[in-house]
């Protein structure tokens, strides 16, 4: 007897979309046909939904261990189950201490094996006077290695300058891990300050323009270039950027590039009306640069979405000196169910583009050991069942995440999730958590 069945779905991959009926026993996919036949101990018909494989997010806060008051690995984990993942990757900050050895990495890992709903893998963080440790964070399973090319706001995680990112890139090579990097220029952002001299959210956007990002990209594909080694470049909020990036890898250069739901949904203006809950670093841009980075996208230029789920207390929130209140968007819970919605609407045709960015390229660019990103037989049986006929108003009492706030409460989400399914067990049911005593595994990268 088939343990489960998924009847009259469509079936989403990487490769296109097609009407199929899935079958899966303890943690596999047993079979992918136009009919299945037989019985099942769970058969669920989803006719109407669409399946794709279960969401990977390759760049969340989850904050422990330490700064447990702002976000934490049950609540995160569930709050992005909801939103159809069944794995995280989780920065090496804002957790205190910061994950920069093998001591912390396992510590954190722990944690995560006790907490943890969905399967996770742990990036190491890339800072100076903590080179030396790659090696040890490599061995202990880290994904890859962060750096921030600017003051992060944590002064445990400081910013790598040039020559420390030199020797990362290098260190990180030897074990065939990227480094991933915030990029933002330090010298641009000071200059840009220097120019404003409010305290408004409009004065905050101004104080962060692309042009720091685009040197900093540039100057990091110039390492990457120099080293051989692997850069993914994280959260890219516009298209010159992402110009950057796809002129580097034409030149031999191994690097790829990441943008977040955030930055496809909002802009500069709904930053001011928003508020504090829209501040981030690089912050939201103008509507022509969203116009921009959308078309971008569609042409290829992104490998990877992250929900760059980075919440604070709500005391750090608040306030009217926009530099002072504290930066990160909450939101893993609707951020890809409202991309993906948005994606069907802008370019229906490219809807299995999904797949791609939010699982068969996470596992194939970080070499995730034990998953496929694919529906098919063999793979592990990771599905998420996404309903587009389902919108629905955000509201703060159906958060999940640790503080009922989010850059998504009162937007209008235009999918629902139904069904998660992470490893052949039904976590997420008809939108409800159902799974809550089951945990996640800790995922490492292939050494192959």
């Amino acid at each position: 007897m088939k343990r489960l069945i998924l009847r009259n779905a469509q079936v989403v991959t990487e490769n296109g979309i097609s009407r199929a009926e899935i079958a899966v026993e303890d943690h596999t996919i047993t079979e992918v046909a136009p009919t299945i036949l037989g019985v099942a101990a769970i058969d669920i018909d989803v006719l109407g939904a669409f399946v794709f494989p279960g969401f990977i997010d390759t760049h969340v806060h989850f904050n422990e261990p330490g700064r447990v008051t702002w976000e934490g690995l049950t609540t995160g984990s569930r709050a992005l189950a909801v939103g159809g993942g069944t794995a995280f990757f989780d920065m090496p900050l804002n957790s205190d201490p910061p994950v920069l050895s093998a001591e912390t990495l396992n510590a954190k890992r722990r944690l995560a094996e006790e907490k943890s709903l969905l399967d996770f893998a742990l990036w190491g963080g890339l800072c100076p006077g903590h080179i030396d440790r790659i090696d040890e964070m490599a061995e202990a399973g880290a994904i890859g290695f962060k750096a921030f090319l600017c003051p992060s706001g944590i002064a445990e995680f400081p910013p790598a300058d040039p020559a420390t990112l030199r020797e990362g890139l290098r260190g990180a090579k030897r074990h065939n891990l990227p480094v991933a990097v915030h990029a933002e220029d330090p010298a641009v952002l000071d200059r840009a300050a220097g120019t404003v001299s409010g305290t408004s959210m409009r004065d905050f956007l101004a104080s962060r323009p692309k042009e720091a990002e685009i040197e900093a990209i540039r100057r990091a594909c110039e390492l990457a270039g120099e080293t051989e080694a692997t850069l993914h470049v994280v959260h890219v909020t516009c298209a010159e950027g992402l110009a950057e990036i796809a002129s580097a890898r034409q030149a031999g250069v191994d690097v790829s590039a990441e943008t977040c739901p955030h930055y496809l949904l909002f802009n500069g203006d709904d930053a001011e009306r928003l508020g504090a809950i829209a501040k981030c670093a690089p912050p939201l841009r103008s509507a022509e640069d969203m116009e921009a980075l959308w078309d971008s996208l569609l042409n290829g230029k992104v490998c990877t979405l992250g929900s760059d789920h980075s919440p604070a207390p709500p005391e750090k929130k608040t306030g009217e000196n926009f530099f002072e209140i504290w930066g990160g968007i909450s939101g893993c819970q609707h951020a890809f169910p409202a991309f993906l919605a948005q994606l069907r609407r802008r370019a229906p045709d490219d809807l299995f583009q999904g797949a791609a960015w939010l699982a068969a390229n996470p596992v194939k660019r970080f070499a995730i050991a034990g998953k496929t990103g694919h529906i098919a037989p063999g793979s592990p049986a990771d599905l998420t069942v996404v309903d587009f006929q389902k919108p629905s108003v955000v509201r703060s009492k159906d958060l999940l995440n640790r503080h009922p706030a989010s850059l998504y409460v009162d937007h209008t989400v235009g999918s629902q999730i139904l069904d998660v399914i992470r490893g052949g067990e039904i976590i997420v049911k008809q939108g409800k958590l159902v799974g809550t005593s089951s945990r996640g595994t800790f995922l490492r990268p292939s050494r192959d």
